[in-house]
């Protein structure tokens, strides 16, 4: 054999895929799609059926789980489609910043630092108004395809 030692560098992501494929036909209302890029949560499927040769299509109306935009997409249900990997985890609320930050404490110890407030008003007055009463607060964070955001609240009594 040689005796080099062969270095490779690579830049590719080591980590797994941030979708997977599902075939149209088997995605059902309240499941995730992705849809000109963004992952969605499906809430309405049809499926039509055309012409003697044409493949059945279903038309997806989605809304994007990160800015609540809806979205449409009409796919034959033969194809497969882009499914987002969508994670959901509890954080508890340690620091809000001035700049909009949160500081989060994970289930390992460390601080999570990277977290913007949300955009939802309603929620973020539930966030704040519950931080400057001194109340424990724990959030759920969504996150798919590289993108994490606060999407729900859960108070677990008072300091």
């Amino acid at each position: 054999m040689s005796d080099e030692e062969h270095h490779f560098e690579s830049k590719a992501d080591a980590g797994a895929s941030k979708t997977y494929p599902q075939q149209a036909g088997t995605i059902r209302k309240n499941g995730y799609i992705v849809i000109k890029g963004r992952p969605c949560k499906v809430v309405e499927v049809s499926t039509s059926k055309t012409g003697k040769h044409g493949h059945a299509k279903c038309h997806f109306i989605a809304i994007d789980i990160f800015t609540s935009k809806k979205l449409e997409d009409i796919v034959p249900s033969s194809h497969n489609c882009d499914v987002p990997h969508v994670n959901r985890s509890d954080y508890q609320l340690i620091d809000i910043s001035e700049d909009g930050f949160v500081s989060l404490l994970t289930d390992s110890g460390d601080t999570k630092d990277d977290l913007r407030l949300p955009t939802d008003d309603n929620l973020l007055k539930q966030i704040k108004d519950g931080f400057a009463e001194g109340k424990d607060l724990v959030v759920s964070v969504m996150s798919a395809m590289g993108e994490e955001q606060i999407c729900a609240l859960k108070d677990i009594g008072p300091k």
